[in-house]
């Protein structure tokens, strides 16, 4: 069976997440003090214990959803010896998650990848001035829909498509004011709901290029490997493999569209049967059953799921 491997991305993080990995594995407590010493941070603390106000940070956030998602990846390969690149054939991750991806695929060092996300998470909270800027789903809209809503409730401000989820539920984000606008408009053009989301920023819109500059300065000095399986790319919607593309679109990615409706679907055209959500949550595997029910999802966070799918590929 060709399957793909998945990583979460913000919203996903929980207090308590690799807690019970970490009690139970040795892989997955070497795994955290790597990243505690790459920030020197007790980012595993954060984790485990909260308080969830801090764990929510931006810059806590990304760095964590990474390492209990890496986590999950070193328990499979060093203590139920699974070679995951065998067993699969493409990686993806939404935002955030596809540093994950790159990480667990062996194209970014662990300690790079928690000094890149630390920094991303920094950068992108500092490009806008709080209450600047905001984010709203629209539920219920695809993505010509929700592209006719930002063009109408625009007016000359910052407004865009931040993420086509799938399922109906487009993400956009802009200037407050504007963001405001478009959940008026939506209403008026038959979209069931829109909801202003608890963001501390306008992610993956133009208001971020600040941040789109800190990275690029940043991927630039450290060292990218090709990836063991294909990443797929939040900007291109397919697998990438160039390290000298994939630095470049993720400097991309900070200010596009994160197109995973579009990534899933050109997964499903790649033959790929079954995707498994390695982290914390199960937010990428409900998104799947509702862009292709023919996928079947799974999420693997805790340690009786990581011992049931090792079975499964053995």
């Amino acid at each position: 069976m060709s399957r793909a491997y998945l990583f979460p991305g913000q919203g996903s993080q929980a207090v308590g997440m690799g807690k019970e990995l970490a009690a139970a594995f040795a892989a997955a407590r070497h795994l955290f003090q790597e990243v505690d010493d790459a920030l020197s941070q007790k980012l595993s603390t954060l984790m485990f214990e909260g308080p969830e106000s801090d764990l929510t940070l931006t810059e806590n956030a990304q760095p964590a959803l990474m390492a209990a998602s890496v986590a999950v990846v070193r328990v499979l390969e060093k203590e139920f010896g699974v070679d995951l690149a065998a067993k699969g054939s493409y990686a993806a991750g939404h935002s955030l998650g596809e540093y994950s991806a790159l990480c667990a695929m062996g194209a970014l060092s662990v300690a790079d990848t928690a000094r890149l996300l630390k920094l991303r998470g920094q950068s992108m909270q500092k490009a806008v001035p709080v209450g600047e800027g905001a984010m709203a789903a629209l539920l219920g809209a695809e993505l010509d829909l929700a592209k006719e809503v930002v063009a109408e409730a625009a007016q000359g401000d910052v407004l865009g498509c931040a993420n086509d989820n799938g399922g109906g539920q487009v993400v956009i984000s802009g200037k407050k004011e504007a963001v405001e606008r478009a959940i008026e408009v939506a209403k008026t053009k038959g979209v069931k709901r829109g909801m202003l989301l608890p963001v501390s920023a306008p992610f993956h819109c133009a208001m971020m290029q600040p941040a789109a500059d800190a990275m690029a300065e940043a991927l630039g000095k450290v060292t990218m490997n090709v990836p063991k399986l294909p990443v797929v790319s939040n900007v291109t919607a397919k697998g990438e493999s160039n390290p000298d593309d994939i630095r470049r679109l993720l400097v991309e990615q900070v200010t596009g569209l994160v197109r995973w409706r579009e990534s899933m679907l050109w997964l499903k055209q790649q033959g790929v049967a079954q995707v498994a959500e390695l982290g914390s949550g199960k937010v990428l595997a409900g998104l799947m059953k509702r862009i292709d029910k023919d996928v079947e999802p799974l999420s693997i966070g805790q340690p009786a799921e990581l011992e049931a799918f090792a079975k499964s590929l053995s």
